[in-house]
């Protein structure tokens, strides 16, 4: 890769960078952390656990039943011994059999069941995280938490990884019957130890760092890769896609040039272990050359045949667990990489909207048919930046409040803290008299019902759509609902009825039908204050000329702060509030605002001035 290409690789991975990492967590602490979730599922890995001996006993019997297999058939030259050797090879088999299986099904039922409790605990705490944080983090990011991470540390399990305790209990019976068998050979075997404990020890420095920018440049590629999908038609239309496949393959470097770094190590450890193995087998073999050589008796030089042969077999299964327990600690070190990135989404405090917060006195009692307050509300997106200032005024019971403004002047923050999707910076914000803080997020909430400009439908059917948040959807109600706003022909006449399938935010749907859907969902809802975020700007005049009967039914008899762009949708609004620069400097009614010749009747001129047709002879630059 050139200096170039790595300056511009620079620049990509920086967009969609990881949040700063704190100092890597120690691998205890990541393991206690874990418990919680293997506790519920604990007689699971305890069986699992109690059968790890029993496996490892069995299978350390093979080479001593060798050993007495050949001395019955070279030194003693009985064939009774060796049937009876027979049978007992039969029945190591068959336990070792039973046990490994039995062990393995448990151990990966209990880890797998461990890390559907996760999952869904990870999930249920992105749900709860207030919508500030989702502005800043990038969603490939947490979908690799949730996905990625969880399937890389749910490789503990499906690995065998825990298993490495009875690894542990196999290397020692392993050393018990070397010492048993020979004590001399036993140390010659173990003299090569030392310097694989070295090599282990500087894997294990380097290797977390590996595995962790394997996982950062996982969440990265999904990044890039999700805002991409999300934006594929703005791709094809601008016809960025070799653009978009040139820096997609520069963040794909990056994820290549990790995982070298970490299959280098993983060679490293499984190549010395090999190569240590086969130096410890030729010690073995020469310190047996000359022991046997010593020997005079005949009968004993057969017999130490079968100690060598015994012997050869348990350094063989020696490094067996040795090679196991490298390769499972690379499974280790790589799913402990990704609990340290699960572990950082669980620790971020940002919750949606705490239950309650204690709250000063409202300055001024708020009087009985006044619904909403705003009270020298001040908020900023990011420090420094103020978005409202000082924001202050009433809506009362049954009003129909219009709010209007250029872009950027405030106007949807006003109702993202109304629904305490943000918390204010200061002053407050009153339903019924009571801080919003001080209620019940679940309350809240239920008493609006939003219908927003970008209208957002889920994979699902028409009626699981049109009743959003109602477990037990009223079929009835929902119909009822449909025809209010004039829907009902939308739904009738689609193969399934309200039964009707709804892709991926709704896009088997235009976007007029997803309005009105929208508006569906809203009256059956049915709550007594309603927030129209711009409900009919993505539709043209014609289709909102029809959304007029909709948005008359729905407003019908309820408390509303409707959001427009365009003018001509709220004249008859009770009252206008208008926004500029994150301030209210005008409110009153349509005519009222008009005749003040301020910044309302500036941008009433502007729409509808410009709207004027211009003559046949004027450029087109210019219709």
């Amino acid at each position: 890769m050139s200096g170039e290409d790595k300056d511009r690789a620079a620049r990509l991975l920086a967009a969609f960078h990881e949040e700063a990492e704190a100092p890597p967590a120690l691998d205890t602490v990541l393991l206690r952390r874990l418990l919680p979730y293997a506790k519920p599922h604990l007689s699971l890995f305890l069986a699992g656990f109690g059968l790890l001996p029993i496996a490892a006993a069995a299978s350390l019997f093979f080479p001593l039943l060798v050993k007495r297999a050949i001395d019955a058939a070279v030194a003693h030259r009985s064939s009774s011994v060796l049937v009876g050797i027979t049978g007992y090879f039969f029945l190591a088999v068959a336990v070792e059999f039973v046990a490994r299986f039995a062990q393995v099904y448990t151990m990966q039922l209990g880890g797998q069941r461990a890390m559907a409790d996760l999952r869904r605990a990870v999930f249920v705490h992105v749900q709860g995280l207030r919508v500030g944080y989702f502005d800043r983090t990038p969603i490939g990011r947490v979908v690799t938490r949730i996905t990625n991470d969880i399937d890389t540390l749910a490789e503990i399990f499906a690995s065998g990884a825990v298993t490495a305790v009875g690894d542990i209990f196999m290397l020692v019976g392993i050393v018990a019957f070397m010492l048993m068998l020979d004590w001399r050979l036993s140390l010659v075997a173990f003299a090569a130890l030392p310097p694989l404990a070295a090599v282990v020890e500087v894997f294990r420095r380097y290797a977390r760092a590996a595995f962790r920018a394997i996982r950062a440049r996982t969440a990265q590629l999904n990044a890039y890769l999700s805002e991409q999908v999300q934006g594929i038609a703005i791709v094809q239309a601008f016809g960025r896609e070799a653009a978009c496949a040139e820096d997609y393959d520069l963040i794909n470097r990056a994820y290549r040039d990790a995982n070298q770094r970490s299959i280098k190590f993983d060679a490293l450890l499984y190549s010395t272990v090999e190569s240590v193995a086969a130096a410890c087998i030729a010690l073995v073999l020469w310190y047996a050359g000359v022991r046997a050589g010593a020997l005079a008796d005949r009968t004993a030089s057969l017999v130490y045949v079968g100690t060598v042969v015994a012997f050869y077999d348990y350094i063989q299964r020696f490094f067996v667990p040795i090679r196991d327990l490298s390769t499972k600690y690379t499974v280790v070190q790589q799913s402990l990489a990704s609990a340290e990135r699960i572990f950082s989404l669980l620790d971020v405090d940002e919750p949606d909207a705490p239950t309650v917060v204690d709250v000063p006195t409202p300055r001024a009692p708020v009087p009985s048919d006044v619904v909403v307050r705003f009270d020298d509300v001040r908020f900023e997106y990011r420090p420094g930046e103020p978005v409202l200032r000082g924001v202050s005024f009433d809506v009362k019971r049954g009003e129909k409040i219009a709010v209007v403004g250029a872009t950027g002047a405030g106007k949807t923050t006003v109702t993202a803290l109304l629904l305490r999707l943000y918390e204010v910076s200061g002053g407050a914000v009153l339903v019924d008299g009571r801080d919003v803080r001080s209620i019940e997020r679940a309350e809240l909430r239920r008493r609006f019902a939003v219908v927003p400009q970008d209208v957002f439908l889920f994979a699902g059917t028409v009626l699981e759509n049109v009743a959003v948040g109602d477990p037990t959807p009223d079929e009835a109600r929902v119909r009822r609902a449909l025809e209010r706003v004039g829907a009902s022909g939308l739904v009738d006449g689609r193969e399934g009825g309200l039964a009707a399938h709804c892709q991926e935010r709704g896009a088997n749907f235009s976007a007029g039908e997803r309005q009105l859907l929208a508006f569906a969902r809203a009256l059956y809802r049915d709550a007594d204050l309603l927030v129209l975020d711009e409900a009919t700007a993505n539709v043209d005049s014609e289709t909102e000329a029809r959304l007029q009967t909709a948005v008359d039914e729905v407003l019908a008899g309820r408390t509303a702060i409707v959001i427009a762009h365009r003018l001509s949708t709220i004249r008859k609004a009770d009252k206008i509030l208008v926004f500029h620069r994150g301030e209210v400097v005008e409110q009153g009614t349509h005519e009222a605002l008009l005749a003040q010749g301020g910044v309302y009747a500036r941008l009433h001129e502007l729409q509808f001035v410009a709207a004027v047709e211009p003559p046949a002879d004027a450029p087109l630059t210019q219709a």
